[in-house]
């Protein structure tokens, strides 16, 4: 992935704003960067495949460095698609909820008494030990994952928690936004979104009090812009290139 600094837009925007210092410029086009990317769900991404891990419900998004998850698209578990719910729906179907093993402490299931992480457990463990067996009451309530969840940015849930009956190979799409310290972000993603990111980050500067770039009039304008480009990008990445007929679909009461 090729990156581009936000930095590269500060000449389009320093003649708007005279006098405004660069770093409060690049502050203010990650920021708008951010609200693009949560608004459009423009920067879409497929999650390398991963298998689950028997007696494991949580899990760590694989994603791009300086990157946060902000939405999952689909969640697809051996050709099977997971149900995408809300933490509170997920709550309501498991209140049981699911523990890492169910608290089982983990140098019991897989034989050794030194801690995760060290050289020794992932020499061995992980990667080269094919006899692992768990308890029962690891793996109590442990079945075919029906549903996921997002925790937050980084982090989501399967439940119920994966069985060692079988392999279950997870595919993912999801929706990226730039972290709160990214100093850029995929150039392809930034330069379809240049100009929604542009109208937006003056729209904020202009308004900015007892400055001598302050241009209420002016930022009204880019406000204007801002939510036709927004708009149009979001139409364009709920569409897609193929331009396909968009239907909406009524959801049953009760659900």
């Amino acid at each position: 992935m090729t990156t581009r600094s936000f930095e590269s837009l500060v000449y389009k925007l320093s003649p708007s704003v005279p006098g405004c210092p660069q770093p409060t410029i690049v502050q203010y086009i990650r920021d708008a960067a951010i609200r693009t990317c949560e608004r459009t769900l423009y920067w879409r991404y497929q999650v390398p495949l991963f298998n689950l891990v028997p007696g494991v419900p949580r899990y760590i998004f694989n994603k791009p460095v300086d990157t946060d998850v902000h939405a999952i698209f689909e969640a697809v578990v051996n050709c099977i698609p997971l149900d995408r719910v809300t933490l509170e729906q997920a709550i309501h179907r498991y209140p049981c909820w699911a523990d890492l093993f169910n608290n089982v402490d983990p140098d019991d299931i897989y034989g050794v008494s030194s801690s995760f992480n060290n050289p020794e457990f992932n020499e061995v463990p992980y990667n080269g030990n094919g006899s692992v067996v768990f308890p029962d009451e690891a793996l109590e309530g442990a079945r075919d994952p029906q549903i996921i969840t997002q925790i937050n940015a980084n982090r989501f849930i399967v439940l119920p928690m994966p069985d060692d009956e079988k392999t279950y190979e997870m595919r993912m799409f999801v929706a990226l936004k730039p972290s709160r310290d990214a100093d850029g972000m995929d150039e392809f993603i930034f330069n379809e979104l240049e100009d929604v990111i542009m109208h937006n980050a003056l729209q904020h500067l202009l308004v900015l009090p007892d400055t001598n770039w302050s241009d209420r009039e002016l930022a009204t304008y880019h406000a204007k812009q801002y939510l036709f480009h927004l708009t149009e990008r979001r139409a364009r990445g709920n569409l897609g290139n193929a331009r396909a007929t968009m239907t909406a679909r009524s959801q049953p009461f009760g659900v």
